[in-house]
């Protein structure tokens, strides 16, 4: 997912834009065209912002699809939008030979309440706000390994807005925030302390997951961008040995419309997770803490 790009009109209005699409990760067209926008307007909720037009963008392989699947993409996805309070204005569409849908998305926040990923504070509390494993299941899924109850568990998630979790942080006032995409916990995570004065530390056995995901990475069903993140970012990463192998595996897994993750003065943290409990935000869970040192490292215990 591309990072959103701020862009201050005036001294009450800044507009919130994005861009994201992606390849079908489940067999339902409606659902796909669901999780799609809820994966798109995801980087305006991790702004704090408020999304308002969005843009449909799909690839199709015209000739080798029934336009009929089109149709319950673009159904799905519409149905979120309502959801989501935000106006379909236009769309662009290309003969493609993969099938890809998303949509460019623009919002609107307050200049001076926009949440950056990069202005942690040392001491606060890190909240996420859905479970990991997400492109791990998908992979299943993709090996027919799946079961009913794993697929039907990241379908909910994938397909919940984050816009609770995003008005109620703005009204508890947060430190920094991101949304937990293609990069996964530690790649995500990386980005909200590197060129920064702060490192981080995370409680590997705090990290909520979905169920069955440990036993797919047992049996090799790891996504290959699972492999890339660790990669990328393994020299800001120190994972204790008392950290099982499997475990740190899903705290690179990348995934789509994952949750926030957001960082939070000590004092308004418990605060924060009750109200997002009250709102439905059952899983959302204090994984970590923003330390002094070390600097742009992050720390992974058991």
């Amino acid at each position: 997912m591309e990072d959103a790009g701020i862009y201050k009109l005036s001294e009450e209005i800044a507009l919130v834009q994005t861009v994201d699409f992606f390849t079908p990760i489940v067999d339902d067209p409606y659902t796909f065209g669901q999780i799609a926008v809820a994966n798109s307007l995801s980087d305006v909720y991790a702004k704090g912002g408020k999304p308002l037009l969005a843009m449909n963008i799909v690839c199709f392989p015209v000739g080798k699809m029934d336009i009929s699947i089109l149709r319950e993409i673009l159904k799905g996805g519409l149905d979120k939008l309502k959801e989501a309070d935000t106006l379909l204005v236009k769309g662009h569409s290309v003969d493609d030979p993969e099938l890809k849908y998303g949509l460019a998305v623009t919002g609107t926040i307050h200049p001076k309440k926009v949440v950056l990923n990069n202005t942690a504070r040392t001491g606060d509390k890190l909240i996420l706000t859905k479970p990991l494993g997400t492109g791990i299941i998908s992979t299943a899924i993709k090996g027919n390994e799946a079961s009913e109850s794993a697929i039907n568990a990241i379908v909910k998630s994938m397909t919940t807005l984050n816009r609770k979790a995003s008005e109620l942080m703005q009204e508890a006032g947060v430190s920094a925030c991101t949304d937990v995409t293609g990069f996964g916990l530690l790649g995500h995570a990386s980005e909200m302390v590197e060129d920064t004065s702060v490192g981080m530390v995370i409680k590997a056995s705090s990290v909520p997951m979905f169920p069955e995901t440990l036993h797919y990475i047992e049996k090799g069903m790891v996504p290959g961008g699972l492999g890339r993140n660790r990669e990328f970012r393994a020299h800001m990463v120190a994972i204790e040995k008392g950290v099982p192998e499997t475990l740190a595996d899903v705290l690179y897994d990348p995934q789509t419309s994952g949750g926030l993750l957001i960082a939070v003065a000590p004092e308004k943290a418990q605060k924060l997770l009750e109200r997002m409990h009250r709102a439905g935000i059952r899983e959302a869970v204090i994984i970590g803490e923003i330390l002094s040192e070390p600097k742009r490292k992050i720390v992974v215990h058991a």
